[in-house]
């Protein structure tokens, strides 16, 4: 059953030496399906992406997480702890294929929520683009406010 949740997502991206920091605090869904926990929510302006919902797919079986973005673009990530995996990604300028390395994958999620952590480095044809790390905390709704 998908429990309406607030959800805290701190990204980080160091490529070319430069750090760039995102936070955004958004209202969404989580609900853990067989043995995967999933984080929905719509995105924004805000986020550039605005038109797009994004899924968050957790398997700690596999220890893997699978991010997909429907509707006005189109891509999937998948990070897995170990492995490079190919995926497309779209940016809203275009669509590109990128490698995608798993590096750390961390959680606590239960069925109330809780943290999930993962760092991955992406590249184009190899080459390194930049190393990223997401940090995201997903607290029930009632328990916590959007600011």
């Amino acid at each position: 059953m998908k429990k309406d949740v607030v959800i805290k997502i701190t990204g980080i991206q160091i490529a070319q030496g430069d750090r760039d920091v995102v936070e955004l605090i958004t209202t969404g869904q989580f609900c853990r399906r067989n043995k995967s926990y999933y984080i929905m929510y719509e995105e924004s302006e805000a986020t550039g992406f605005q038109g797009a919902r994004t899924t968050l797919r957790f398997d700690p079986t596999q220890q893997r997480v699978t991010m997909s973005r429907h509707g006005s673009v189109e891509s999937q990530l998948i990070v897995e702890k170990g492995r490079r995996h190919q995926c497309n990604y779209e940016t809203g300028y275009g669509s590109m294929t990128i490698g995608v390395s798993g590096d750390e994958i961390r959680s606590t999620l239960t069925d109330e929520g809780g943290n999930i952590f993962f760092r991955y480095s992406l590249d184009l044809n190899t080459a390194l683009t930049s190393e990223n790390q997401v940090d995201i905390i997903v607290s029930p709704a009632n328990d916590a406010k959007v600011n």
